[in-house]
């Protein structure tokens, strides 16, 4: 293995290692706030993806459609939940976001589906098609078990993996796709040719983890998220809305998962279960930083990178089993110092 070979896989590491740190760190971000161990997150990044790819291809993507459907779910359920409590003020802005944005969707996508359409466009407008599928899946699935037990919620993730998968199958077939490269050209810096789109990626790595950064430390909403994480609990008593809490993680959680996906798939061909192996690496990650530590599990993503890219071209049949094989000694050594901790009441 000669230097030219070394900064190649360095290189590759780098790029699959950012995408890996935004998943784990969309990992950490939904358990701490909701106790979710969010195995779903990968098929947002198959969603994003193959949504982009129908779209610049011509073909309607079927997370239109996933969208009205559970955008009018969550409106019955938001309207028999209001009658309950005899108050409406809050259905109307549950009727713009769960029923007027869906359709609006739908009745624009004839003038935005099609290859002649700015690339720019295209990206926006499969944001707007998947992103919402998160609150949409919290309010429908994991709000009404949100104080069961971890266990519970671990089952029920498992299960809503499955039907995405499901899903995903349906919408877009089994055929894998790719999506044009955002940047073409090559960079020389120093003794390394970069790609335009490898350093694309890792620029809009860099500014989503700062966004998030700033988010959380310089907004209302960000410390609402982070007091909730720190003490769902105490979060109530000071009058913070943990359904609120809920909806937004996983807003954010949909849209880190869907962008993450659009950004990887000019560089890898992305089939309908494609995502579910990359969140798991990303979840190898958030391992590595306990489930607690954001900085702690943006570096275990880089190392897992660098490790994938590495065993690629020594191990290339065994590289998903040395991957893999990391969580072990990380389990081990955190369970030496673990303490027991109860869920709350």
């Amino acid at each position: 293995m000669d230097t030219t070979v070394v900064l190649i896989l360095l290189q590759d590491g780098l790029l699959n290692g950012a995408i890996y740190a935004l998943l784990g760190l969309a990992l950490v971000l939904v358990f701490a706030v909701t106790r979710v161990i969010f195995i779903p997150q990968g098929e947002f990044v198959t969603y994003g993806a193959l949504t982009l790819a129908f779209v610049i291809n011509g073909r309607e993507p079927g997370t239109i459609f996933l969208l009205i459907i559970a955008g009018l779910l969550v409106f019955m359920l938001e309207l028999l939940s209001a009658i309950r409590r005899k108050s409406f003020g809050s259905l109307w802005l549950t009727a713009v976001w769960a029923l007027l944005l869906p359709w609006a969707l739908y009745w624009c996508s004839p003038y935005v589906i099609g290859p002649e359409t700015p690339l720019w466009l295209s990206v926006l407008f499969s944001l707007a098609v998947v992103i919402p599928l998160g609150p949409m899946l919290y309010r429908l699935v994991y709000q009404r078990v949100a104080e069961s037990s971890v266990l519970v919620l671990l089952i029920t993730s498992v299960a809503v993996h499955f039907a995405l998968t499901g899903l995903g199958l349906v919408f877009f077939g089994a055929e894998g796709w790719r999506t044009p490269a955002f940047l073409d050209g090559h960079v020389s810096i120093g003794e390394m040719v970069w790609s335009a789109q490898t350093l694309f990626v890792l620029a809009s790595c860099a500014l989503l983890i700062t966004a998030l950064w700033l988010f959380f430390g310089r907004t209302l909403y960000g410390r609402a998220l982070r007091a909730t994480a720190v003490n769902r609990r105490g979060a109530r008593l000071v009058g913070i809305s943990t359904v609120m809490s809920g909806k937004l993680t996983f807003t954010l959680a949909a849209g880190i998962g869907t962008l993450s996906g659009m950004l990887i798939a000019p560089v890898t061909t992305i089939y309908y279960d494609t995502g579910f192996l990359i969140g798991l690496k990303g979840f190898v990650a958030a391992i590595v930083g306990g489930l607690v530590s954001y900085p702690i599990t943006a570096a275990g993503a880089i190392f897992v990178g660098i490790l994938e890219a590495f065993s690629s071209f020594w191990a290339s049949a065994y590289k998903e089993v040395i991957v893999f094989t990391l969580i072990i000694p990380v389990l081990l050594w955190r369970s030496l110092g673990a303490s027991v901790v109860e869920d709350e009441d």
